[in-house]
């Protein structure tokens, strides 16, 4: 069935990754015909609760999940063929088969063994102050072979290049080398076995690489539906985050264009996702953090772990200055109020509407992250509530003093909060205004 051909969206993170991007794919990709990953790899964690079962992808576009979607894999991610297969190979012991329904660019990079390798070590010699917080995937090596292109691998070398193992073989061998020489260890870095990885998934994965650029405009041409689906946050994005506290890739909307081969200008909505508080993983400054007994409460209820990590999650209020910055940079129209439920139970609620530094308030957020750092927060705080919320199932329905800390944040940052989760569990979100009207059009 042939739909409105401008009715496509993207769902995206508004903080530092880990807002519950996921479950908000999952809820809306019903009616969407393709659900695409644009940037990222390994390094994002989409957590999904459906009835019984709980999904944890890395890689597979959430929108999966669901029978008749086809899944994309866009030129801007960086993907690990192995933890590729190992998530196709889980979600078929879940009663899920995906291999089918999963299209990966031929432009999309490779992460390789040498790639992990690097990470880990990188990090591991770091100092305290030079840490960035890597989940040690791989990304930023493989991001930096792209730019590199040399030493570049792509999924699309898995099937039409005949001498990339011996390619593959001799990049890791120098890689080798150069770790040594720059850490003094190679961590057992082995460039025959990094070879004979690549070897073993070339098969399982060559039916499934393609040009998803012709596949997704195709699609739009034909009416079909397109969701987006961004990784990380945009408060981690390479241009415009809190830098060098950041990801390899461009996390927002304007990462479309070079990330999926698709133009921003042909999608309608852009759903902006953030949690009811502020949290982040890693290094990095973070103004609104809690560092005492209310911020542990708030890692308690929220369940705050990382996904690809398992790292414990620093939690702090909500951050209206970092949030008004990314609503405003990614044009977003949308957005999704995760975890308000968690808030349940305290005496009060705070909501960070402002910055000093050096004795200055300023209402904007810095570019400088030496500024960041020594910002201190301005906290306002409104009523809390005792209620439960897991319940409650109409915007209506929900405490007034819950009402009114949704009508303080929508004021704060500029865009309207178009849906409220109020649970892990698919059924446990409230849709409202016109985006419920987008999503049934």
């Amino acid at each position: 069935m042939a739909h409105n051909q401008q009715q496509h969206l993207c769902v995206f993170g508004l903080g530092w990754g880990d807002e519950g991007k996921g479950k908000i794919v999952d809820l809306l990709s019903s009616p969407f015909d393709i659900v695409a990953r644009f940037n990222g790899g390994a390094n994002a964690g989409h957590t999904v609760r459906v009835k019984d079962q709980t999904f944890a992808l890395h890689l597979l576009p959430i929108g999966l999940l669901r029978e008749e979607t086809i899944g994309v894999i866009g030129p801007g991610v960086v993907a690990d063929p192995g933890a590729l297969l190992e998530e196709i190979d889980n979600l078929r012991e879940q009663g899920i088969e995906v291999a089918d329904r999963l299209k990966i660019s031929g432009r999309a990079h490779v992460v390789l063994g040498y790639h992990k390798t690097e990470d880990r070590l990188s990090e591991g010699s770091a100092g305290k102050r030079e840490r960035i917080g890597t989940t040690a995937r791989g990304i930023g090596p493989c991001y930096a072979d792209k730019m590199k292109r040399s030493t570049a691998v792509r999924f699309t070398d898995l099937i039409h290049d005949d001498a990339l193992i011996d390619r593959v073989k001799s990049i890791a061998t120098t890689r080798k080398a150069a770790l040594r020489a720059t850490y003094g260890d190679d961590d057992g870095l082995d460039p025959e076995a990094v070879a004979g990885e690549l070897a073993g998934v070339k098969d399982r994965l060559a039916p499934c690489i393609c040009d998803t650029t012709i596949v997704l405009q195709q699609a739009h041409d034909a009416g079909k539906r397109i969701l987006f689906e961004g990784a990380n946050g945009t408060l981690l994005d390479v241009d415009h985050g809190t830098y060098p506290f950041v990801t390899s890739s461009s996390t927002g909307p304007h990462g479309l264009g070079p990330g999926a081969g698709f133009s921003p200008l042909r999608v309608s909505r852009f759903v902006g996702v953030i949690k009811s508080y502020s949290t982040r993983v890693g290094s990095g400054p973070f103004v609104s953090e809690l560092e005492d007994e209310t911020g542990d409460a708030i890692r308690r209820k929220g369940n705050e772990f990382g996904t690809t990590t398992g790292r414990p999650r620093r939690c702090g209020w909500f951050d209206a200055v970092a949030t008004r910055y990314t609503v405003a940079l990614t044009g977003c129209t949308d957005v999704a109020l995760m975890h308000l439920d968690t808030l349940s139970g305290f005496d009060r609620v705070g909501i960070c509407t402002a910055y000093k530094v050096d004795g200055q308030t300023i209402p904007t957020f810095p570019t400088d992250v030496r500024l960041l750092e020594r910002a201190e927060p301005v906290f306002e705080f409104l009523a809390g509530w005792s209620e439960d919320l897991r319940s409650v199932r109409r915007s209506e329905d929900l405490p007034e003093a819950a009402r009114a800390y949704i009508t303080r944040i929508e004021s704060l940052i500029a865009a309207p909060v178009a849906i409220v989760s109020v649970g892990p569990d698919r059924s446990q979100t409230l849709v409202r205004g016109r985006l419920r009207a987008f999503i049934e059009a």
